[in-house]
């Protein structure tokens, strides 16, 4: 067994779960040099809802975001989340796109590109792994896990051995839930590794507070790297604690070789931005505790906060536990979707309605009829027939990979672009997928330039889909 890697997640996901992505440049220029010098195998810096978070919330380019953190990371390995032929916005986009996508974050200094598709279809990634191959950046395609009558260890292996073939690098288990119990943990990875060749990385939340035990039986299992987060920004929805993981394997066969001394250093800062969203309110405490209801309902508590919000909205928040029974209920009926983006809000999202308008399915959201109509891809179960008639009417099913029925879209994104707002060649890509967020953003930063005030970024009371 070789010393066990780390992927570092203080400045993507591990502020995405704990302060809904709201960690600046600013507060992250300061750590980056010590970041650099620890050693560890990756950062994970980049993609998830960063992009659309910068420009939104923030008032700041997520590429330029990107080339700040290359130029002051010199020595560590970038990382970023990308779903798939989403890309990172809500649709489907022409291959063309994600090709170019890729090719811009590759240029701009990403190393590591973590795929995933939100039903686990395989022609969803396809691009992207191609893609990737090209610009020789590492494609890491994930599994997204999670607990269904049919997503048992015998389903996920037959996928990564699919994703091995298709060209992935290496295959990363994604349990953005927390449900991955130790010993599962353990079987999955034993199995994988005696059935792939390629490296095998486990990504889990704490958020049922078996994240530090699954990732440790996951390395008895002979797992390659594991996802942790700086302590002050770690448990809760976040990740287990990079200090503590490190001191555990210390003089072990699984040492990571880090020094925990480099990592106090990073801590100090990790520290004072905890402190001060503390005090912003950006960071609920209840977000650090564990929350063992995820594993009956198998909520994400990016989702759970989302539910929140939409029964408050609506004055139902009395329904919360109605609709949390529900999500189950709607998630068989869908054909088993694992809940990330975008299908928790798509699920989530149905499950409010049907509990506030009283009747099942009396309303039905765009976004459902099109996950039942097969525009995201084929769920790991088909539809009742008849289930699917209900919903989608006379609509045809989508049986094709989504994006076949895509034609190309880069050019006219490029002709259409307000040539007002054109800076660099990124901002197509920031546009397609954000239209009227990064208009906005483009307006600001046009003002910004010729000396106009721009209102101050908005960073608190606002939920953002993880």
């Amino acid at each position: 067994m070789s010393q066990v890697k780390i992927t570092e997640t203080l400045l993507r996901d591990a502020h995405q779960s704990l302060i809904a992505t709201r960690m600046t440049a600013d507060d992250m220029l300061p750590m980056l040099k010590a970041i650099d010098e620890v050693g560890f195998y990756s950062a994970e810096v980049w993609g998830g809802a960063t992009f659309d978070a910068c420009m939104r919330f923030l008032n700041e380019d997520p590429w330029e975001r990107l080339r700040t953190i290359r130029q002051n990371m010199p020595n560590t390995k970038l990382q970023m989340l990308f779903r798939g032929q989403n890309m990172l916005g809500y649709r489907h986009y022409a291959d063309d796109v994600v090709e170019y996508f890729i090719a811009r974050s590759a240029a701009n200094g990403i190393d590591i590109l973590r795929v995933f598709d939100a039903l686990n279809d395989i022609r969803n990634l396809a691009t992207a792994i191609r893609a990737s191959k090209k610009e020789n950046v590492h494609l890491q395609a994930a599994m997204s896990y999670t607990i269904s009558p049919v997503h048992d260890i015998e389903y996920f292996v037959k996928y990564a051995k699919q994703l091995e073939n298709e060209g992935a690098d290496s295959i990363c288990i994604k349990d953005m839930a927390g449900l991955i119990t130790p010993y599962v943990a353990y079987e999955l990875v034993k199995e994988l590794k005696n059935e792939v060749k390629i490296p095998i990385q486990l990504h889990t939340h704490y958020t049922s507070g078996m994240a530090s035990m699954a990732c440790l039986k996951a390395i008895e299992a002979g797992c390659d790297v594991i996802d942790t987060a700086m302590s002050p920004m770690a448990l809760g929805t976040s990740h287990p604690a990079t200090e503590t993981m490190v001191a555990v394997l210390q003089g072990t066969e699984y040492d990571t070789g880090l020094s925990l001394e480099k990592l106090n250093e990073v801590r100090g800062y990790a520290v004072k931005l905890r402190d001060k969203y503390c005090a912003e309110g950006l960071l609920n405490q209840k977000l650090l505790g564990v929350d063992a209801n995820t594993l009956l309902y198998q909520v994400p508590g990016g989702m759970l906060s989302n539910l929140v919000s939409q029964l408050k909205q609506a004055g139902k928040e009395d329904k919360l536990d109605e609709v949390l029974n529900e999500v189950p209920r709607v998630r068989e009926d869908a054909g088993y979707p694992p809940l990330v983006t975008p299908t928790s809000q798509i699920v989530g999202t149905q499950a409010v309605y049907n509990v506030i308008t009283g009747e099942r399915y009396k309303m039905v959201t765009k976004e459902f009829k099109g996950l039942l109509r097969g525009e995201y891809g084929k769920t790991p179960v088909a539809p009742d027939p008849e289930f699917r008639k209900k919903i989608i009417g006379d609509a045809e099913p989508i049986d094709c990979r989504p994006a076949d029925l895509i034609a190309p879209e880069l050019q006219k994104l490029r002709d259409e672009f307000p040539q007002k707002y054109y800076e660099q060649e990124e901002d197509v890509l920031s546009l397609a997928q954000f239209p009227q967020v990064a208009a906005d953003f483009f307006e600001k930063r046009s003002d910004n330039k010729h000396g106009v005030d721009s209102a101050h970024c908005d960073k608190k009371n606002l939920v953002h889909p993880m």
